[in-house]
């Protein structure tokens, strides 16, 4: 194992885990920047590399020497061992780099389970706190999911509307809308269903433009706002 860390207080603190908690392994040596990094692993290839992403202040540091281990040392496995705790837009990047897992400094920290799962093949390896918040985005995407499923049936939606909503909602106007591929309807046809739409979502019969029916439709999750592409034209 090398260990990539540039805190010394917290390198004794992770060396001190790895000699307790995970007797057999080895730390063949340890790192505090990027070139004695690389240095140590050309000198002798570890079977793991433990690295911090925080390294000299920069964090992008820890995601490229992940991103190059994995390209020049595809056997190499690298466990992240993060003190980055709410930097989700970095766990994506370093996971993007081909990590096999991340282990937050928080929580239950570093265990001899969690590298022997990393060192098995277990690939996404990670510890309670990251765990939670993944499995909180998950049921929050499948609740998303199901309303919008559910709106679609209660509400009577069909593609047609859904296409005709989601290019109102980035701008397009009928005569826009109606170029579309696969679009077979006119201005008035569209203006139909505007009012189709409306009378659907809106059953008190109050008069609607067409920006309150959009925003009415995000709300009741017939338009996903973290999905409006437009068709191609």
């Amino acid at each position: 194992m090398i260990i990539v860390e540039d805190v010394p207080l917290e390198l004794k603190g992770t060396e001190g885990i790895v000699r307790h908690e995970i007797p057999e392994a080895e730390v063949i040596g340890t790192a505090d920047n990027e070139a004695s990094y690389w240095r140590l692993i050309r000198q002798q290839q570890p079977d793991l590399v433990l690295l911090d992403l925080g390294l000299g202040g920069s964090t992008t540091v820890g995601v490229e020497i992940c991103r190059q281990t994995k390209e020049l040392y595809k056997q190499v496995k690298v466990l992240i061992f993060t003190g980055e705790i709410l930097n989700e837009k970095l766990w994506v990047d370093v996971l993007d780099a081909g990590a096999d897992g991340i282990i937050l400094k928080s929580g239950e920290l570093l265990t001899r389970r969690d590298v022997m799962a990393v060192m098995e093949g277990k690939q996404l390896v990670f510890n309670e706190p990251i765990l939670e918040k993944i499995v909180d985005r998950f049921k929050h995407a499948v609740s998303s999911q199901l309303a919008r499923q559910e709106a679609f049936i209660n509400y009577e939606i069909d593609e047609y509307d859904e296409r005709f909503l989601r290019h109102l909602a980035l701008g397009y106007t009928k005569e826009q809308i109606t170029s579309l591929r696969g679009m077979p309807f006119g201005v008035k046809s569209l203006e139909k269903r505007q009012n189709e739409l409306i009378r659907k979502l809106f059953p008190g019969g109050e008069s609607v433009n067409a920006t309150r029916l959009v925003v009415r439709a995000l709300e009741l999750r017939i338009l996903d706002i973290d999905n409006l592409e437009p068709d191609g034209e």
